[in-house]
């Protein structure tokens, strides 16, 4: 179950807000309701990028330009986010070298702290467990640095150390030299960092076999940010059952993307995956990443186009059966628990050990 601590302020949502005449009243009703006690923790939106390039958006008020306000996040019950720092595929130094990679992570990480600080009424930058639940306490949605490309590091785990230190808090290995076909002896030593740091390892994009493999080195829950199941689409970047069965033993977490492509061009699909996850990995290994952010917005299913959706999509998974227990870790409870399980994997490492590798 999530950690409650005190009882959350609102986040703002209103079933009058939300139109769905397929649903009945009743789920709304109720879906709004679990929102203002358990908020959606959503794993992926990829705003920073789309700031970096547009900086003239300002999204304390509605903007039609994005698919991301903060009028829609909290329309949405959104209470944490995970502001993605990675370069999207296909955008311009897509296939940057690993010291280009490096400063655009730079870059990313200086426009994420910007943006946070210019809103502080609504964000708060989150760098723990404890800051997730006490921003979520003060009305405010805790806001987590990454992840960051492993190609960033250039081989160094000093850099991992340094991306700590400016705040970011997920490290993405896919694409990286040493997590490519296999993880390497570094690889290893990167998971074994990324440990003491309390930095969550996103396995997003990682082939199958290295998804488990660092899921299986890892001491502390990995997440996969937003993907859907291969089984219901075979899109190259959904995930096979065996890498979900991976995850399900290792207490991680597979958080469901809102990508039309990947999912289906309905709100009917998302549940359908939605279902599938909490079937095979279990229902402490689900979550959401949307993957909002874009400029323009992306292909997103209807019902779903901005996160003010996420209250219809609750209510679609009440209809379905799913105990209100289960909602409350798929939105709020799993990443939550994914945070702390990273920090006292944290505390652990370093009792047992007085200084890093390589310092």
């Amino acid at each position: 179950m999530a950690d409650l601590q005190d009882e959350p302020h609102s986040v703002g949502i209103g079933a009058e807000d939300l139109p769905a005449p397929d649903m009945t009243a009743g789920a709304l009703d109720r879906a709004v309701a679990l929102l203002s006690v358990h908020p959606v923790a959503d794993g992926c939106n990829t705003f920073v990028w789309t700031l970096r390039q547009s900086p003239y958006h300002d999204i304390d008020t509605p903007d039609t330009g994005v698919d991301t306000d903060i009028p829609r996040l909290r329309a949405g019950g959104v209470g944490a986010q995970f502001w993605s720092l990675l370069v999207p595929p296909g955008r311009p130094r897509g296939d940057a070298t690993s010291d280009q990679v490096l400063s655009d992570t730079l870059e990313q990480i200086d426009v994420a702290l910007a943006f946070v600080r210019r809103y502080p009424d609504s964000l708060r930058l989150a760098l723990s467990a404890d800051d997730m639940a006490d921003a979520r306490n003060r009305g405010r949605i805790a806001s987590f640095l990454g992840p960051v490309s492993g190609r960033a590091l250039t081989d160094s785990l000093g850099a991992l150390r340094a991306f700590h230190t400016l705040g970011v808090r997920i490290l993405a290995p896919a694409g990286a030299p040493w997590a490519q076909d296999e993880l390497t002896a570094f690889g290893h030593e990167v998971v074994r960092e990324a440990n003491r740091l309390a930095m969550v390892l996103d396995v997003n994009g990682c082939p199958p076999a290295v998804a488990c493999q660092i899921a299986g080195a890892s001491k502390s829950p990995v997440i996969i940010s937003n993907t859907a199941a291969a089984a219901l689409n075979p899109h190259p970047a959904n995930v096979p059952d065996e890498v979900l069965l991976a995850l399900g033993e290792a207490n991680g977490l597979a958080m469901v993307t809102f990508d039309a492509a990947r999912t289906g061009d309905s709100l009917h699909a998302v549940a359908d995956h939605l279902d599938h996850v909490r079937a095979v990995a279990g229902p402490q290994s689900v979550g959401l990443g949307a993957a909002f952010g874009a400029e323009p917005q992306g292909p997103h299913p209807a019902g779903l186009t901005d996160p003010s959706g996420y209250p219809r999509l609750i209510a679609e998974l009440l209809e379905r059966g799913w105990p209100e227990s289960d909602l409350a870790l798929l939105t709020w409870g799993n990443t939550l628990r994914v945070v702390r399980d990273a920090e006292f994997t944290s505390r652990r490492s370093k009792a047992g050990k007085t200084s890093p590798a390589g310092v």
